[in-house]
Protein backbone atom coordinates (compact mmCIF):
# COMPACT_ATOMS: atom_id res chain seq x y z
CA UNK A 1 0.00 0.00 0.00
CA UNK A 2 1.44 3.53 -1.35
CA UNK A 3 1.62 6.54 1.42
CA UNK A 4 1.43 8.81 -1.66
CA UNK A 5 -1.41 10.92 -2.72
CA UNK A 6 -2.44 10.91 -6.32
CA UNK A 7 -5.56 12.38 -7.97
CA UNK A 8 -6.83 11.08 -11.22
CA UNK A 9 -8.94 13.34 -13.95
CA UNK A 10 -10.70 12.40 -16.72
CA UNK A 11 -13.43 10.25 -18.39
CA UNK A 12 -14.53 7.34 -15.68
CA UNK A 13 -15.99 4.02 -16.69
CA UNK A 14 -19.80 4.52 -16.33
CA UNK A 15 -20.31 8.75 -16.21
CA UNK A 16 -20.10 9.18 -19.97
CA UNK A 17 -19.88 12.87 -21.17
CA UNK A 18 -18.40 14.06 -17.48
CA UNK A 19 -15.04 14.88 -15.81
CA UNK A 20 -14.55 13.30 -12.92
CA UNK A 21 -11.77 13.76 -10.23
CA UNK A 22 -10.76 10.67 -8.24
CA UNK A 23 -8.28 11.32 -5.27
CA UNK A 24 -6.28 8.06 -4.02
CA UNK A 25 -4.63 8.59 -0.41
CA UNK A 26 -2.85 5.81 1.64
CA UNK A 27 -3.90 2.93 -0.72
CA UNK A 28 -7.40 4.06 -1.12
CA UNK A 29 -10.23 6.20 -2.96
CA UNK A 30 -10.65 8.89 0.02
CA UNK A 31 -12.85 11.45 -2.48
CA UNK A 32 -14.56 11.19 -6.35
CA UNK A 33 -16.26 14.31 -7.40
CA UNK A 34 -15.96 17.30 -10.00
CA UNK A 35 -13.99 20.64 -9.46
CA UNK A 36 -11.38 20.68 -6.97
CA UNK A 37 -10.64 18.05 -4.73
CA UNK A 38 -10.78 18.72 -0.35
CA UNK A 39 -6.59 18.40 -0.54
CA UNK A 40 -3.72 18.99 -2.82
CA UNK A 41 -2.81 15.35 -4.02
CA UNK A 42 1.04 14.96 -4.58
CA UNK A 43 0.53 14.06 -8.49
CA UNK A 44 -2.05 14.51 -10.76
CA UNK A 45 -2.74 11.96 -13.64
CA UNK A 46 -4.96 13.02 -16.11
CA UNK A 47 -6.87 10.86 -18.58
CA UNK A 48 -6.70 12.11 -21.98
CA UNK A 49 -9.09 12.69 -25.18
CA UNK A 50 -10.77 9.39 -25.72
CA UNK A 51 -9.37 7.58 -22.47
CA UNK A 52 -11.59 6.08 -19.52
CA UNK A 53 -10.45 5.40 -16.24
CA UNK A 54 -11.84 2.02 -14.95
CA UNK A 55 -11.73 -0.43 -11.80
CA UNK A 56 -8.84 -2.83 -11.96
CA UNK A 57 -9.81 -5.89 -13.40
CA UNK A 58 -10.24 -9.38 -11.67
CA UNK A 59 -9.43 -12.80 -12.89
CA UNK A 60 -11.19 -15.77 -11.42
CA UNK A 61 -9.19 -18.24 -13.19
CA UNK A 62 -5.60 -18.04 -13.99
CA UNK A 63 -3.40 -21.38 -14.80
CA UNK A 64 -0.66 -19.22 -15.68
CA UNK A 65 0.41 -16.07 -17.52
CA UNK A 66 3.87 -14.69 -19.54
CA UNK A 67 5.69 -18.52 -19.60
CA UNK A 68 4.99 -19.49 -15.71
CA UNK A 69 2.50 -22.03 -14.64
CA UNK A 70 0.60 -20.79 -11.21
CA UNK A 71 1.24 -24.88 -10.56
CA UNK A 72 4.61 -24.63 -10.28
CA UNK A 73 4.68 -23.04 -6.44
CA UNK A 74 4.80 -19.67 -4.55
CA UNK A 75 7.75 -18.42 -6.98
CA UNK A 76 5.60 -18.39 -10.20
CA UNK A 77 2.40 -17.54 -8.71
CA UNK A 78 4.31 -14.31 -7.59
CA UNK A 79 6.02 -13.87 -10.81
CA UNK A 80 2.78 -14.04 -12.66
CA UNK A 81 1.13 -11.36 -10.30
CA UNK A 82 3.99 -8.84 -11.78
CA UNK A 83 3.40 -9.47 -14.67
CA UNK A 84 -0.57 -9.00 -15.02
CA UNK A 85 -0.97 -5.27 -14.38
CA UNK A 86 0.07 -4.83 -17.95
CA UNK A 87 -3.03 -6.56 -18.93
CA UNK A 88 -5.16 -4.64 -16.33
CA UNK A 89 -5.41 -6.99 -13.96
CA UNK A 90 -5.37 -6.14 -10.26
CA UNK A 91 -6.61 -9.23 -8.69
CA UNK A 92 -6.69 -13.00 -9.85
CA UNK A 93 -7.33 -16.33 -8.68
CA UNK A 94 -4.37 -18.77 -9.80
CA UNK A 95 -6.12 -21.79 -10.93
CA UNK A 96 -4.97 -25.47 -10.44
CA UNK A 97 -6.61 -28.23 -12.91
CA UNK A 98 -7.44 -31.79 -11.36
CA UNK A 99 -5.09 -33.16 -8.79
CA UNK A 100 -5.10 -35.12 -6.39
CA UNK A 101 -6.82 -33.51 -3.28
CA UNK A 102 -3.66 -33.25 -1.31
CA UNK A 103 -2.08 -31.55 -3.80
CA UNK A 104 -5.01 -29.08 -4.20
CA UNK A 105 -5.06 -28.15 -0.48
CA UNK A 106 -0.98 -27.40 -0.61
CA UNK A 107 -1.82 -25.45 -3.89
CA UNK A 108 -3.60 -23.30 -1.55
CA UNK A 109 -1.41 -22.86 0.72
CA UNK A 110 0.88 -21.91 -2.59
CA UNK A 111 -1.49 -19.15 -3.02
CA UNK A 112 -1.33 -17.94 0.62
CA UNK A 113 2.47 -17.67 0.38
CA UNK A 114 2.39 -16.07 -2.89
CA UNK A 115 -0.01 -13.63 -1.55
CA UNK A 116 2.33 -12.52 0.95
CA UNK A 117 5.19 -11.81 -1.69
CA UNK A 118 3.12 -10.76 -4.27
CA UNK A 119 4.30 -7.29 -5.89
CA UNK A 120 1.77 -6.76 -8.39
CA UNK A 121 -1.58 -7.63 -8.83
CA UNK A 122 -3.38 -9.04 -5.51
CA UNK A 123 -3.56 -13.02 -4.82
CA UNK A 124 -7.30 -13.48 -4.05
CA UNK A 125 -6.80 -16.98 -3.08
CA UNK A 126 -6.78 -20.07 -4.73
CA UNK A 127 -9.04 -21.61 -7.30
CA UNK A 128 -9.28 -25.55 -7.23
CA UNK A 129 -10.95 -26.57 -10.73
CA UNK A 130 -11.17 -30.27 -9.86
CA UNK A 131 -10.52 -32.87 -9.46
CA UNK A 132 -14.74 -33.68 -8.30
CA UNK A 133 -15.51 -33.23 -12.23
CA UNK A 134 -17.10 -35.66 -14.91
CA UNK A 135 -14.80 -37.70 -16.48
CA UNK A 136 -16.92 -37.18 -19.96
CA UNK A 137 -16.55 -33.48 -19.96
CA UNK A 138 -12.86 -33.53 -18.75
CA UNK A 139 -11.52 -31.31 -21.37
CA UNK A 140 -8.11 -31.07 -20.51
CA UNK A 141 -7.83 -32.32 -17.28
CA UNK A 142 -6.52 -35.72 -16.82
CA UNK A 143 -9.09 -38.83 -16.05
CA UNK A 144 -6.29 -40.20 -14.01
CA UNK A 145 -6.31 -37.70 -11.21
CA UNK A 146 -10.51 -37.08 -11.28
CA UNK A 147 -12.56 -38.65 -8.45
CA UNK A 148 -15.76 -38.74 -6.48
CA UNK A 149 -16.22 -35.99 -3.53
CA UNK A 150 -16.52 -38.66 -0.92
CA UNK A 151 -16.63 -36.94 2.91
CA UNK A 152 -13.03 -37.58 3.41
CA UNK A 153 -11.55 -36.15 0.10
CA UNK A 154 -13.99 -33.14 0.68
CA UNK A 155 -13.33 -32.65 4.32
CA UNK A 156 -9.02 -32.44 3.12
CA UNK A 157 -10.47 -29.45 0.50
CA UNK A 158 -12.18 -27.86 2.86
CA UNK A 159 -9.92 -27.68 5.36
CA UNK A 160 -7.51 -25.94 2.98
CA UNK A 161 -9.81 -22.94 2.29
CA UNK A 162 -9.80 -22.36 -1.64
CA UNK A 163 -11.42 -19.19 -2.41
CA UNK A 164 -13.41 -21.27 -5.41
CA UNK A 165 -13.80 -24.43 -6.09
CA UNK A 166 -15.14 -26.33 -9.69
CA UNK A 167 -16.67 -29.26 -9.33
CA UNK A 168 -19.18 -31.11 -11.67
CA UNK A 169 -22.87 -31.56 -9.21
CA UNK A 170 -24.25 -34.56 -10.74
CA UNK A 171 -21.22 -36.80 -8.93
CA UNK A 172 -22.16 -39.00 -6.18
CA UNK A 173 -22.16 -36.71 -3.27
CA UNK A 174 -21.85 -33.52 -4.76
CA UNK A 175 -24.53 -31.90 -3.13
CA UNK A 176 -23.42 -32.69 0.10
CA UNK A 177 -19.64 -31.35 -0.75
CA UNK A 178 -21.42 -27.89 -2.29
CA UNK A 179 -23.28 -27.63 1.65
CA UNK A 180 -19.83 -28.84 3.27
CA UNK A 181 -17.82 -26.44 0.96
CA UNK A 182 -20.02 -23.15 1.57
CA UNK A 183 -20.02 -23.43 5.08
CA UNK A 184 -16.46 -23.03 5.29
CA UNK A 185 -16.80 -19.77 2.92
CA UNK A 186 -15.38 -21.51 -0.30
CA UNK A 187 -17.09 -20.23 -3.60
CA UNK A 188 -18.60 -23.27 -5.20
CA UNK A 189 -18.94 -23.44 -9.08
CA UNK A 190 -20.21 -25.65 -11.48
CA UNK A 191 -18.11 -27.12 -14.22
CA UNK A 192 -17.02 -30.37 -16.53
CA UNK A 193 -20.25 -31.32 -16.09
CA UNK A 194 -22.74 -33.15 -17.79
CA UNK A 195 -25.67 -32.42 -15.09
CA UNK A 196 -29.34 -32.09 -16.99
CA UNK A 197 -31.61 -29.18 -16.13
CA UNK A 198 -32.65 -30.34 -12.65
CA UNK A 199 -29.27 -31.40 -11.56
CA UNK A 200 -28.40 -28.12 -12.27
CA UNK A 201 -31.60 -26.11 -10.59
CA UNK A 202 -30.54 -28.73 -7.37
CA UNK A 203 -26.97 -27.29 -7.20
CA UNK A 204 -27.95 -23.91 -7.64
CA UNK A 205 -30.32 -24.19 -4.38
CA UNK A 206 -27.22 -26.39 -2.73
CA UNK A 207 -24.85 -23.14 -2.82
CA UNK A 208 -23.71 -23.32 -6.38
CA UNK A 209 -22.96 -19.65 -7.37
CA UNK A 210 -20.46 -19.53 -10.12
CA UNK A 211 -20.71 -21.63 -13.29
CA UNK A 212 -16.73 -21.83 -14.93
CA UNK A 213 -16.34 -21.19 -18.26
CA UNK A 214 -19.85 -21.47 -19.53
CA UNK A 215 -20.77 -23.88 -22.38
CA UNK A 216 -16.91 -25.31 -22.58
CA UNK A 217 -16.95 -28.71 -20.97
CA UNK A 218 -20.56 -28.99 -20.17
CA UNK A 219 -23.59 -30.76 -21.72
CA UNK A 220 -24.83 -29.07 -24.84
CA UNK A 221 -28.06 -26.79 -24.92
CA UNK A 222 -31.39 -28.91 -26.58
CA UNK A 223 -34.74 -27.86 -26.38
CA UNK A 224 -36.24 -30.49 -24.41
CA UNK A 225 -33.41 -31.64 -22.75
CA UNK A 226 -31.91 -28.03 -21.46
CA UNK A 227 -29.31 -29.20 -19.77
CA UNK A 228 -27.32 -27.27 -16.93
CA UNK A 229 -26.36 -24.55 -18.93
CA UNK A 230 -29.91 -23.15 -19.09
CA UNK A 231 -30.58 -23.95 -15.35
CA UNK A 232 -27.06 -21.53 -14.97
CA UNK A 233 -28.34 -19.11 -16.76
CA UNK A 234 -31.73 -18.21 -15.83
CA UNK A 235 -31.04 -18.20 -12.14
CA UNK A 236 -30.47 -14.78 -10.89
CA UNK A 237 -28.12 -16.38 -7.97
CA UNK A 238 -25.54 -17.61 -10.31
CA UNK A 239 -22.56 -15.53 -11.68
CA UNK A 240 -21.17 -16.95 -15.49
CA UNK A 241 -17.74 -16.93 -16.15
CA UNK A 242 -17.35 -16.83 -19.97
CA UNK A 243 -14.03 -16.86 -21.60
CA UNK A 244 -13.98 -14.17 -24.87
CA UNK A 245 -11.57 -15.23 -26.78
CA UNK A 246 -13.12 -15.74 -30.28
CA UNK A 247 -12.06 -19.83 -29.47
CA UNK A 248 -13.91 -21.16 -26.68
CA UNK A 249 -17.23 -19.45 -27.55
CA UNK A 250 -19.01 -17.93 -30.23
CA UNK A 251 -19.40 -14.35 -30.26
CA UNK A 252 -23.58 -15.11 -30.59
CA UNK A 253 -23.47 -17.51 -27.41
CA UNK A 254 -21.35 -14.09 -25.67
CA UNK A 255 -23.96 -11.79 -26.66
CA UNK A 256 -26.99 -14.20 -25.87
CA UNK A 257 -25.59 -14.85 -22.12
CA UNK A 258 -24.35 -11.14 -21.68
CA UNK A 259 -28.01 -10.26 -22.87
CA UNK A 260 -29.49 -12.80 -20.61
CA UNK A 261 -27.33 -12.17 -17.27
CA UNK A 262 -26.09 -8.67 -17.54
CA UNK A 263 -23.46 -7.02 -16.99
CA UNK A 264 -23.06 -7.77 -13.21
CA UNK A 265 -24.04 -11.52 -13.65
CA UNK A 266 -21.02 -12.34 -16.09
CA UNK A 267 -18.15 -12.49 -14.99
CA UNK A 268 -15.14 -12.47 -17.97
CA UNK A 269 -12.72 -15.01 -17.29
CA UNK A 270 -9.49 -15.38 -19.40
CA UNK A 271 -9.01 -19.88 -18.01
CA UNK A 272 -5.05 -18.03 -19.40
CA UNK A 273 -2.22 -20.47 -19.16
CA UNK A 274 0.95 -19.52 -19.37
CA UNK A 275 1.22 -19.50 -22.55
CA UNK A 276 -0.69 -15.85 -22.40
CA UNK A 277 1.45 -13.08 -22.78
CA UNK A 278 4.44 -15.50 -24.17
CA UNK A 279 5.11 -16.34 -28.24
CA UNK A 280 3.60 -19.36 -29.29
CA UNK A 281 5.24 -22.75 -27.99
CA UNK A 282 4.89 -25.30 -25.53
CA UNK A 283 4.13 -24.65 -22.36
CA UNK A 284 2.72 -26.46 -18.99
CA UNK A 285 -0.90 -26.44 -17.56
CA UNK A 286 -0.64 -27.53 -14.03
CA UNK A 287 2.05 -29.54 -15.14
CA UNK A 288 0.83 -31.28 -18.04
CA UNK A 289 2.52 -30.44 -21.80
CA UNK A 290 0.41 -28.01 -23.71
CA UNK A 291 1.16 -26.32 -27.11
CA UNK A 292 0.21 -22.83 -28.03
CA UNK A 293 -0.22 -21.27 -31.67
CA UNK A 294 -0.23 -18.10 -30.51
CA UNK A 295 -4.08 -17.49 -30.54
CA UNK A 296 -5.36 -20.94 -28.88
CA UNK A 297 -3.77 -24.06 -26.16
CA UNK A 298 -4.56 -27.49 -26.92
CA UNK A 299 -2.94 -30.62 -25.71
CA UNK A 300 -1.20 -32.88 -27.92
CA UNK A 301 -4.33 -34.63 -29.27
CA UNK A 302 -6.08 -31.38 -29.86
CA UNK A 303 -8.01 -31.00 -26.84
CA UNK A 304 -8.67 -27.23 -26.25
CA UNK A 305 -6.87 -26.74 -22.65
CA UNK A 306 -7.20 -22.92 -21.77
CA UNK A 307 -6.33 -19.70 -23.36
CA UNK A 308 -3.76 -17.41 -24.79
CA UNK A 309 -6.00 -14.68 -24.19
CA UNK A 310 -5.68 -11.48 -22.18
CA UNK A 311 -8.00 -9.92 -19.68
CA UNK A 312 -8.05 -6.30 -21.91
CA UNK A 313 -8.09 -8.58 -25.03
CA UNK A 314 -11.48 -10.01 -23.58
CA UNK A 315 -12.77 -6.62 -22.73
CA UNK A 316 -11.99 -5.37 -25.83
CA UNK A 317 -13.91 -8.38 -27.75
CA UNK A 318 -16.93 -7.95 -26.04
CA UNK A 319 -17.22 -4.14 -26.07
CA UNK A 320 -17.45 -5.19 -29.71
CA UNK A 321 -20.25 -7.28 -29.67
CA UNK A 322 -24.13 -5.77 -30.89
CA UNK A 323 -25.73 -4.46 -27.60
CA UNK A 324 -22.36 -4.24 -25.38
CA UNK A 325 -20.55 -0.63 -24.51
CA UNK A 326 -17.10 0.16 -23.23
CA UNK A 327 -18.63 0.52 -19.74
CA UNK A 328 -20.78 -2.83 -19.87
CA UNK A 329 -17.48 -4.81 -20.67
CA UNK A 330 -15.72 -3.32 -18.11
CA UNK A 331 -18.23 -4.50 -15.04
CA UNK A 332 -17.81 -7.65 -16.14
CA UNK A 333 -14.20 -7.76 -15.76
CA UNK A 334 -14.21 -5.59 -12.73
CA UNK A 335 -17.65 -5.40 -10.33
CA UNK A 336 -19.04 -9.04 -11.29
CA UNK A 337 -16.20 -11.27 -10.09
CA UNK A 338 -15.87 -8.95 -7.41
CA UNK A 339 -19.12 -9.91 -6.38
CA UNK A 340 -18.19 -13.53 -6.79
CA UNK A 341 -16.02 -13.02 -3.91
CA UNK A 342 -18.11 -10.77 -2.37
CA UNK A 343 -15.32 -8.05 -2.50
CA UNK A 344 -16.91 -5.25 -1.08
CA UNK A 345 -13.94 -2.77 -2.09
CA UNK A 346 -12.51 -4.00 -4.94
CA UNK A 347 -14.32 -3.61 -8.62
CA UNK A 348 -15.21 -0.64 -7.50
CA UNK A 349 -14.40 3.20 -7.88
CA UNK A 350 -15.94 5.31 -4.61
CA UNK A 351 -15.04 6.19 -1.41
CA UNK A 352 -13.63 3.48 0.78
CA UNK A 353 -12.25 1.43 -2.32
CA UNK A 354 -8.86 -0.13 -2.75
CA UNK A 355 -7.15 2.26 -5.38
CA UNK A 356 -7.10 -0.39 -7.81
CA UNK A 357 -7.85 0.89 -10.91
CA UNK A 358 -6.93 1.30 -15.25
CA UNK A 359 -6.32 3.74 -17.16
CA UNK A 360 -7.57 3.13 -21.01
CA UNK A 361 -6.61 4.62 -24.22
CA UNK A 362 -9.13 5.13 -26.76
CA UNK A 363 -8.53 1.99 -28.55
CA UNK A 364 -9.07 0.11 -24.20
CA UNK A 365 -5.54 -1.07 -24.33
CA UNK A 366 -3.97 -0.43 -21.05
CA UNK A 367 -2.08 2.51 -20.67
CA UNK A 368 -1.80 2.45 -16.79
CA UNK A 369 -2.67 0.17 -13.76
CA UNK A 370 -2.25 0.96 -10.03
CA UNK A 371 -2.51 -1.90 -7.39
CA UNK A 372 -3.56 -0.52 -3.83
CA UNK A 373 -2.28 2.90 -4.52
CA UNK A 374 1.22 2.08 -6.35
CA UNK A 375 1.43 2.13 -10.12
CA UNK A 376 2.31 -1.06 -11.17
CA UNK A 377 2.19 -0.70 -15.23
CA UNK A 378 2.73 2.39 -17.21
CA UNK A 379 3.45 3.23 -20.82
CA UNK A 380 3.17 6.53 -22.54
Amino acid sequence: MSNRSTLFTGSVAGFPGRTTSILVEGGAVTWVGEGRPPRRAGEHLTAGPGELIAPGFIDLQVNGFAGHDAGGGPEAIAAISAALPATGVTGFLPTIISRPVRVGAHFVADAAEAARAASGARVLGAHVEGPFLNAAFRGAHDRACLAEPTPERVEVLAAARPRLVTLAPELPGALAAIARLRREGVVVSAGHTGADYEQGRRAIDAGVRFATHLYNAMLPIHHRRPGIVTALLLDRRVTAGLIVDGEHVHAAACEQVARLKGPTRLALTTDQTAAAGAPAGSFTLSGRPVLSDGVSVRLEDGTLAGSAATMDELVRRMARLPGMSPARALTMASAAPARVLGERFLGRLGVGSCADLVILDAALQVRLTMVGGEVKHSRP
